[in-house]
C-alpha cells in the first residue's frame, strides 16, 4: 500500500486495516529519527501545520507540534482563548480564516464532537482529529496500537481489557474501534454508570468484575475519569473507585507475566492505578507517547504526500 484514501484524519473507523498497518509500518520507519543527535529531517520543509485546540492539552499538543518540528515543518499553535471564537466568531469562520492564509494541515481538538468532521466540509485543508467531544481520538488508538504491536509483534489474536470511564473516553472508542479492527478480542470493564449501551456494537466485550476482565488479558489499559465530561457523579467517591476498579497490587498479581500496562494520559495515581502499577517493568506507557510522536509524523507525512490519492 502505498497512499492513504482518505483527505483527513477523522476517525478509526473511516480507515481499513491496511491503511492501519500502513500508517503504523510508515510510523516504524520514522521513529529512528527520533533517536537521531540531530531530531530533524527536511521531508515537509515549507508546508505549514496550523494546531487549532479548543481544549486544554499537554501530551497531544506537545506530540503534535515536535512531529512537525522532526520533519521541518512550519508550526502554528492557536488555543480557545487566543482566537476569536472568545469574540462571537464561529468556527467556520476562523476556520476559514485561517485557511486563507494556506496552511496545509490544521490539526483540532474540540469539545464537541463531530466538531472536525463540520471543518472538514468547509475547508480545502487537510483536517486531523485530535479529539472531538466523546466520540474519536485516531492518533491516540494508533499511536496505542504501535506500542502493542511493537512490544507482542502482532495485534491479531491479543486480549485487549480496557478499564474505566468508558462512556466518556474517546480513547476507549477509537481503541475498540481499532484493535478489533486489527483482530484483537476487546474487553471493557468499568461501573455501569460508565458503561454506554450497545457499546457491543463496536465489537468489544462487557464485564463488570475487575477480576473477570483482567484474567486473560495481554494488554490492560486504564482510563482516566473524564469528571470534566460527566454531568453528575456516577459512582461513590473516588477511593470506592480505586477499591473496586482500580490496578493495584492485588490485581497486579493476577495478571499474566507477560501483560502489559499501557494508560492514555494523564495519570491520576492512586486511582486509576497504584504508582507501583504504573512504573513496573511492564508499563509501557511512557513508549506510547514517544510513539505518539512516531505516528504523528506518520500522518504528516502520508497527508502531505503527492501519491495520496484525493
Amino acid at each position: 500500500m502505498k497512499k492513504l484514501n482518505n483527505r483527513h484524519i477523522l476517525g478509526i473507523t473511516y480507515l481499513s486495516p491496511d491503511e492501519i498497518s500502513f500508517i503504523l509500518d510508515t510510523a516504524d520507519s520514522l521513529k529512528e529519527i527520533l533517536e537521531r543527535p540531530i531530531k530533524k529531517v527536511p521531508p515537509l520543509r515549507g508546508r505549514t501545520i496550523v494546531n487549532l485546540f479548543f481544549e486544554p492539552s499537554t501530551r497531544t499538543k506537545l506530540s503534535f507540534e515536535l512531529a512537525a518540528k522532526r520533519l521541518s515543518a512550519d508550526t502554528v499553535s492557536i488555543s480557545a482563548s487566543t482566537s476569536s471564537v472568545v469574540k462571537g466568531e464561529t468556527l467556520i469562520d476562523t476556520a476559514k480564516n485561517i485557511e486563507a492564509m494556506k496552511p496545509d494541515i490544521i490539526v483540532m481538538r474540540h469539545s464537541m464532537s463531530g466538531a472536525p468532521h463540520l471543518l472538514a466540509k468547509h475547508i480545502d485543508s487537510a483536517v486531523i482529529n485530535a479529539g472531538d467531544g466523546i466520540n474519536e481520538h485516531p492518533s491516540q488508538a494508533l499511536l496505542d496500537m504501535m506500542s502493542v504491536r511493537e512490544h507482542f509483534g502482532r495485534i491479531d489474536g491479543l486480549n485487549i481489557t480496557i478499564i474505566g470511564d468508558i462512556a466518556h473516553s474517546r480513547v476507549a472508542h477509537s481503541d475498540i474501534i481499532g484493535f478489533s479492527k486489527m483482530g484483537a478480542r476487546v474487553t471493557v470493564c468499568g461501573p455501569a454508570t460508565m458503561i454506554p449501551p450497545h457499546i457491543e456494537t463496536l465489537g468489544c466485550k462487557v464485564v463488570y468484575n475487575i477480576h473477570e476482565a483482567v484474567r486473560d488479558a495481554d494488554v490492560v489499559m486504564a482510563l482516566r475519569i473524564q469528571k470534566e465530561r460527566q454531568g453528575m457523579a456516577l459512582f461513590p467517591s473516588e477511593r470506592e473507585y480505586a477499591r473496586v476498579f482500580g490496578l493495584d497490587s492485588s490485581i497486579f498479581s493476577l495478571l499474566r507475566k507477560d501483560c502489559v500496562i499501557m494508560h492514555p494520559g494523564p495519570i491520576n495515581r492512586g486511582v486509576e492505578m497504584s504508582p507501583a502499577v504504573a512504573d513496573s517493568d511492564r508499563s509501557i506507557i511512557l513508549d506510547q507517547v514517544t510513539n505518539g510522536v512516531a505516528v504523528r509524523m506518520a500522518l504528516f507525512t502520508l497527508l502531505l504526500s503527492d501519491s495520496r490519492e484525493d
